[in-house]
């Protein structure tokens, strides 16, 4: 019988840690984030800049730390995941007329985002993701013109990150 058990154990353990690997996995093909060494503040502004570089306007910009923590407190949740956590909003009329021309309905994916935050273990690193939003698109024409968003963002990260 303690080796039924035991065999369980092994099993349920393996399978946990498998399926959060395949999660980390997951995330990373999903999202793609830079650290970048400095304060949250600088690095939000360096984002604004490459932003505003491409000829974009951050159109809005939402406080989703801020609101984590405020909202924690109701679902009891103590832990603060972040320091800082802002999601920064805008659009291209270049990227989105080609996008919604190719078809009406990817207008979902307007506007695009790019994510600036700290964590609490580390306020000295402030990361810059964005959601990669070609991945797991099958249909090749769709994917390409998807592709062509995340070259976009992935160049103001990387103007961001200098």
């Amino acid at each position: 019988m303690q080796q039924k058990k035991t065999i369980g154990f092994l099993i349920l353990f393996i399978l946990f840690f498998s399926s959060n690997l395949v999660i980390a996995n997951g995330v990373s093909a999903l999202v793609k984030v830079v650290p970048i060494e400095g304060t949250f503040q600088d690095v939000k502004e360096r984002v604004i800049f490459a932003v505003e570089s491409q000829g974009l306007v951050v159109d809005h910009t939402s406080d989703v730390g801020g609101m984590l923590a405020r909202t924690g407190k109701d679902l009891g949740e103590t832990t603060q995941i972040y320091q800082n956590a802002q999601v920064l909003e805008f659009c291209s009329a270049l990227y989105s007329r080609k996008m919604a021309k190719f078809s009406p309905a990817l207008l979902a994916y307007c506007p695009y985002a790019i994510s600036v935050y700290t964590l609490n273990e580390d306020p000295a690193t402030t990361y810059v993701a964005f959601k990669r939003i070609s991945r797991g698109i099958e249909d090749i024409p769709t994917r390409n013109v998807l592709k062509e968003i995340d070259d976009l963002l992935e160049a103001i990260i990387e103007e961001a990150a200098l």
